[in-house]
């Protein structure tokens, strides 16, 4: 069973650095627009905040994790907006709080967690580093977003590691959740790290293969740039179309963003 103990420190450093980020805003960075439609830095904020909120209940509350539950199945399409919306309302130095204190109660609930422990969520049960990686998955994603927003560039590290793991092995959802068949076989995927390291997933002689860096696949996998922008490969039909619908959050099909020579 894998140790947790590495995803989680991860987390902490990728919260840590997109605190560095937004920590002395002004008031008027905090309202700039992100790549995400109606999504200002604060909503950005604002969403990781409520789903830490939402992970600590699902680690240390299952009863209370079943009401919010309940409260998504009653408004599928509003509540992860509304979520987001409620918190973007709030004063930038008390969001700021909340998302601070949220993300260290998760830490420490998942530090704690014990050894095999599986949790509640929106979707199938997560054990404690499923939940670690989802949610570094999720920091980063709408760090970039944030970033996006400021006008800065972020360097990446060798923490993509578990969100490319997490985006090869959500590739049977991705294809599932299109209502597509799911490839038999497994694919080949080579990607360079920002480190140089190159990390491998799948058989050596897959007829199937991805290969690209690290940060482009990431990019691809959390949406937050079109194919057609990124330097991956495909060889073969079926992973070709992996890399027009490759997705490794829960939930609907995302939309994705505009490949940039059709952003107006």
């Amino acid at each position: 069973m894998a140790d947790p103990t590495p995803v989680i420190d991860d987390l902490r450093a990728e919260s840590e650095e997109l605190d560095l980020l937004v920590a002395e805003l002004s008031p008027e960075q905090w309202a700039l627009a992100t790549p995400a439609p109606g999504w200002t830095v604060a909503h950005q904020i604002a969403h990781l905040a409520w789903t830490d909120h939402s992970s600590v209940l699902a680690v240390t509350d299952h009863d209370a994790f079943s009401r919010e539950v309940e409260k998504a199945l009653a408004a599928p399409g509003d509540f992860v907006d509304e979520g987001a919306e409620d918190g973007a309302r709030r004063p930038p130095e008390r969001l700021l709080a909340d998302w601070r204190a949220g993300r260290r109660a998760l830490e420490e609930a998942l530090r704690a967690a014990p050894e095999g422990a599986r949790f509640p969520w929106y979707g199938p049960p997560m054990s404690t580093a499923s939940m670690a990686t989802a949610r570094l998955m999720e920091t980063w994603a709408h760090g970039m977003d944030v970033a996006d927003a400021l006008g800065v560039r972020r360097t990446p590290t060798d923490r993509l590691r578990h969100i490319a793991r997490l985006g090869v092995r959500t590739r049977d959802f991705a294809f599932g959740v299109h209502g597509m068949p799911v490839p038999f076989e497994e694919f080949r995927v080579e990607l360079t790290a920002p480190s140089g390291e190159v990390w491998t997933y799948g058989p050596e002689d897959a007829a199937d293969r991805v290969t690209g860096p690290a940060l482009d696949f990431c990019l691809l996998v959390t949406q937050r740039a079109h194919r057609s922008d990124l330097a991956l490969r495909a060889a073969g039909p079926d992973a070709d179309r992996w890399l027009d619908i490759a997705q490794a959050f829960a939930g609907p099909p995302g939309k994705g963003r505009q490949a940039k020579e059709d952003t107006p």
